[in-house]
């Protein structure tokens, strides 16, 4: 595979076999992946395979191996030109509970309506950094708690149903999973953002 340094910060692999745009990799040469030890830049290749996709198959700085895209990987794909949907995008391995709606809505239709759209999404959905849960925890031994149950403790706690677990990976828990192990500082940072897009602490 030819990966050619085209600016400081950007590799391209050029189009080449089943490839309907080229791979765009951002990283220093130190990041780049090793082509011998992580195929996460033949990932890159297959992404810029998908019907549909536009522009390129992109990679961030912290790309390493994934199921079908490379972690990291970005793409967007036209479904007027035959373009798949992929949540497989998103990742399958960290229980983030991603799901795919579809609205019997064109970009024409949705145009006027979206910016109340987003604004709807912002004002429902917790995200981003800093305190912003919608889980208000009592402390440590209730963090260890969720970290051991996963999605099946939230779920005994009233913030999801059955059904919920039936679609994450093995229920949403991690079965030898060892919240001891998890650092205070993690803890006191991540007390007040479960139930949001960070809610897991980090050691």
């Amino acid at each position: 595979m030819e990966v050619v340094e085209q600016a400081p910060y950007r590799f391209v692999i050029p189009r080449h076999g089943r490839m309907r745009v080229p791979g765009v990799v951002y990283a220093t040469r130190t990041l780049l992946p090793d082509l011998a030890a992580d195929r996460s830049l033949e990932q890159v290749v297959n992404v810029a395979a998908l019907p549909g996709i536009v522009e390129a198959s992109y990679a961030m700085p912290d790309i390493h191996w994934g199921y079908g895209f490379p972690i990291g990987g970005v793409a967007a794909t036209d479904i007027a030109a035959d373009g798949v949907i992929s949540p497989g995008g998103v990742g399958f391995d960290i229980c983030c509970g991603v799901r795919l709606l579809a609205a019997d809505l064109d970009r024409a239709g949705l145009a006027p309506r979206l910016g109340a759209v987003m604004d709807a999404l912002a004002a429902a959905i917790p995200r981003g950094a800093g305190p912003g849960g919608v889980w208000r925890l009592g402390g440590r031994a209730e963090l260890e708690k969720v970290l051991a149950g996963g999605a099946r403790y939230a779920v005994e706690q009233g913030h999801g149903t059955g059904r919920d677990l039936a679609r994450c990976e093995d229920e949403g828990a991690v079965a030898d999973a060892e919240p001891a192990r998890v650092s205070q500082r993690a803890v006191d940072r991540g007390l007040r953002q479960v139930g949001s897009g960070l809610g897991q602490p980090f050691p």
